[in-house]
């Protein structure tokens, strides 16, 4: 009997949130007790309770400090293996947990966001755990809240170059993320999570178009084609859908939706997910659509055997036939459906392996 072969699941991680509230529960507690948990123990928004090594530690005259190697798991995070620390100071009585961004942490300097203009980068929920964290151990030693939390990620401003922190307003360094504290590999959640704040702020800022493209070649070209500034670039990737649908509850006026051949001729089957795992380029259907519309028999029965979306193209532009039309007004329709009702003028653009424009739709309104 032949064994089935099993692939092994990725590993689950932590986020900089869930770090750095290990390294500042370590660091308040030394600060009280004059001792460091180690390994130290938080608790999760869902309940459960990691325990994190230290990998530094240091308390001084009225302040105390620790730091976690961050653990992402099987996840491409870029601060997987960064030293996140935390260090504690005494505050005046009755001002509670004032966060301060340290080495590494950026500060917001845009509206839209969950944290408001001037303040650390330390989304929502790290705050809150941040402070059930500091509420708990206080309880156990018996004193008091009020402290200085200074955030800090080691490298943090190398780091953020590689991340959208700069086009969303984020100065400095990185964000302190984490909704459950859990870096899940490869989430969508995540990804689409940082569409929706790209949105967020171009719409703080007043934009009243943002263009959504499917990789760096066609975001490129679309900013050049308008004039767009980077507030206005919405890495949207594979996920059309997850940028469509927020748009359609948080609109703005105008909308360029970019790509590529293979990813505008998915969009135009009707897929809204446009990873290659969520459907494949249909020749057969690109065949029909050049045969109903006057391309003729040899050269559909050549897309119906292409290797590739692009070899399509190539086929279609040395027969002279303006296949991108077709894809661009088929991309349009599947585009506006998930817009309905939201009055928004919507574009699709499709551009070469290049940046050269292949075709456009005008911009029309979303019924």
């Amino acid at each position: 009997m032949d064994e089935e072969r099993q692939e092994t699941p990725l590993r689950r991680g932590w986020t900089t949130g869930a770090c750095a509230t290990a390294a500042t529960r370590a660091a308040y507690e030394a600060l009280m007790s004059g001792a460091f948990p180690d390994p130290v123990e938080i608790r999760l928004p869902g309940g459960e309770r990691p325990a994190f090594a230290l990998a530094r530690s240091e308390a001084g005259e009225g302040f105390a400090s620790a730091a976690i190697v961050k653990d992402a798991g099987d996840d491409p995070d870029v601060t997987h293996g960064a030293l996140v620390g935390a260090r504690v100071s005494r505050g005046a009585p009755g001002t509670g947990i004032q966060f301060r961004a340290g080495p590494g942490v950026g500060m917001v300097t845009r509206p839209g966001l969950p944290i408001e203009v001037g303040e650390p980068a330390i989304n929502p929920v790290p705050r809150k755990m941040i402070g059930e964290a500091v509420a708990e151990a206080a309880a156990a030693l018996g004193t008091p809240t009020d402290v200085v939390v200074e955030i800090s990620i080691a490298d943090g401003v190398r780091l953020a170059e590689r991340t959208l922190n700069g086009r969303l307003g984020i100065v400095g360094g990185l964000s302190v993320l984490g909704t459950t504290g859990i870096v899940i590999p490869f989430s969508c959640s995540a990804w689409i999570h940082s569409i929706h704040r790209g949105i967020d702020v171009a719409r703080a800022t007043g934009l009243a178009h943002v263009a959504g493209a499917t990789g760096s070649t066609s975001e490129a070209a679309i900013a050049k084609l308008h004039g767009l500034p980077d507030v206005a670039l919405i890495e949207m990737g594979d996920f059309v859908g997850g940028m469509l649908k927020y748009l359609r509850k948080h609109p703005v006026a105008r909308v360029s939706v970019a790509g590529g051949p293979a990813k505008m001729s998915k969009l135009g089957q009707g897929l809204l997910d446009l990873h290659s795992k969520r459907g494949a380029v249909d020749l057969a259907e690109l065949a029909d659509l050049v045969r109903e519309n006057g391309g003729g028999d040899e050269l559909a029965d050549a897309v119906a055997v292409a290797n590739s979306a692009k070899h399509v193209f190539d086929l279609a532009a040395a027969r002279h036939f303006a296949l991108g039309d077709l894809i661009v007004a088929r991309a349009w329709t599947t585009a506006a459906q998930a817009l309905r009702g939201s009055g928004i003028e919507l574009e699709v653009v499709l551009f070469d392996r290049a940046g050269g424009l292949v075709a456009r739709t005008p911009f029309r309104p979303v019924p």
